[in-house]
């Protein structure tokens, strides 16, 4: 090798410690209002309190059944299955983007047998014999302007964002799974009440048919009273078939299908509840959590990173490429001196003066960026809307299912005090009716605020969202 030539090697090698002086804007994080760090409006109540949530949420329900169900789910439900394989891929890019800052290297071989015509036999050599060639070829890329390591820190980016993403498909399979079971539950719950409304007004048919065989009551009082009967029992198929709605979605979001459903899950019939305040922090912790919002930080990280990526392409591109082979022909000692070939120099390349298609591809990127930013305060912002509307809910759910406790109550002494009445004799039928059916509303009214409250809670718990540690 001549001493030019080293010297050449020796320069581009010296050159690859500017590599880190990447081209492009170096990333900064984005900062949130200040106000967003603040408590909720929604924390002032008793029924929430300050303290930080817990990721496991759906074991303050006390339900071992729920527990095992939720974990099903995040083990088989298919949508994240679906999220964790496009961690897989987003790992593979990332490994693909770091191997470039490898040398690369391409290793070819062939053998052949064969004869040329006499007009392309050389003099002195024999038209049939054997070829063998093989070349070992290696080259390396100088990343002076930092193009390859803006496309690892884009493919870090990425690779953050699907792991966020993931989580986020978690949140929502574990709500869903505990909404699926209240539902089920309260469809359930709310079949007992339509049961024993069907029970009382038999009880009152059989009374007020009694009285009307004694000449006490007219037809008209015992048509009455069944058609109300009727009505109410026509309630119970469609309540039944709301539960089994309830239960072939469990089976779908725990990863099995309807008949594979556990016995426990099909049999459970109490609504689950969370009788003490609910843990939901602050704004910084909200955000700390959703996995939305780290998604979106991510995928800002990712395309500001790439416009140092299309920045890059602006500059020369310098790589440094070598090669050694060997083409040997019949019985020649392949690994001689004489078939043994080698080339070793830089190749340069770079498109100029004409480069508006790269900073068309920089302008877009540029863009690309400025949407996630706009992307991200629109997360943050959202975020903050679905607690404090979920907060709200929640309180006046609450509200709502104490006024109709206290309206049920009220209603049962009514018709209980009527039934009584009409059995000496001291009320009109029409009166006692009229309580019974107040009293199947308000039983009716009861276990709806009941499951109400419940999905209350379920959506605040997926509004402050929750992460995984990857196993």
């Amino acid at each position: 090798m001549s001493l030019n030539i080293k010297s050449l090697v020796a320069g581009l090698l010296a050159a690859t410690t500017l590599s880190a002086c990447a081209v492009g804007p170096d990333y900064v994080a984005p900062t949130p209002p200040a106000q967003a760090a603040a408590p909720f409006v929604g924390v002032q109540t008793a029924e929430v309190t300050a303290a930080a949530p817990d990721d496991t949420w759906w074991r303050l329900y006390n339900d071992p059944v729920l527990d095992g169900l939720v974990t099903d789910a995040l083990a088989a439900n298919t949508d994240v299955r679906v999220a964790v394989a496009r961690i897989e891929k987003a790992r593979a890019s990332l490994r693909g983007a770091r191997s470039d800052r490898l040398p690369q290297t391409d290793v070819s071989a062939s053998g052949t047998y064969g004869r040329v015509s006499e007009a392309q036999a050389l003099p002195g050599f024999d038209r049939e014999g054997r070829r063998v060639d093989g070349q070992l070829a290696v080259s390396y890329e100088l990343d002076l302007f930092g193009r390859v390591s803006r496309g690892v820190e884009a493919s870090r980016g990425d690779l953050g964002a699907a792991q966020e993403d993931a989580d986020a498909v978690r949140v929502t399979v574990v709500a869903d799974t505990v909404r699926a079971y209240v539902d089920a539950t309260s469809a359930a719950d709310q079949l007992g009440v339509a049961q024993r409304t069907v029970d009382l007004l038999d009880r009152s048919a059989r009374i007020t048919n009694a009285r009307f065989e004694r000449g006490l009551n007219e037809k008209l009082d015992v048509i009455r009273v069944t058609q109300l009967r009727e009505q109410q029992a026509a309630m119970i198929p469609s309540l039944q078939a709301a539960r089994d709605a309830a239960l072939f979605r469990l089976a779908t979001l725990t990863g099995r299908t309807p008949q594979d459903l556990p016995e426990a899950a099909r049999t459970r019939t109490t609504t689950p509840d969370v009788s003490s305040p609910i843990p939901v922090g602050d704004g910084a912790t909200l955000l700390a959590r959703r996995p939305d919002v780290k998604a979106a930080e991510r995928r800002l990280a990712a395309d500001t990173a790439r416009v140092g990526v299309a920045t890059a392409d602006l500059y020369p591109k310098i790589t440094l490429g070598g090669s050694i082979g060997t083409t040997a022909v019949g019985a020649t000692d392949i690994f001689g001196g004489g078939p043994l070939r080698w080339l070793l120099g830089p190749m340069i390349s770079w498109a100029f003066p004409n480069q508006e298609a790269i900073r068309s591809r920089i302008g877009g990127a540029k863009a690309d960026a400025k949407a996630d930013l706009a992307s991200f305060d629109g997360t943050v912002l959202r975020a903050l809307e679905e607690t404090e509307t979920a907060l709200s809910a929640y309180r006046n759910a609450l509200l709502r299912k104490a006024r109709l406790a206290s309206a049920r109550d009220a209603a049962e002494r009514a018709a209980n005090v009527s039934l009584a009445r009409e059995t000496r004799g001291q009320i009109d039928a029409l009166d006692v009716l009229d309580a019974q059916r107040t009293l199947a509303q308000s039983e009716a009214d009861y276990a709806a605020a009941t499951r109400a409250v419940a999905f209350a809670q379920v959506d605040l718990f997926r509004a402050l969202g929750g992460s995984w540690q990857e196993t």
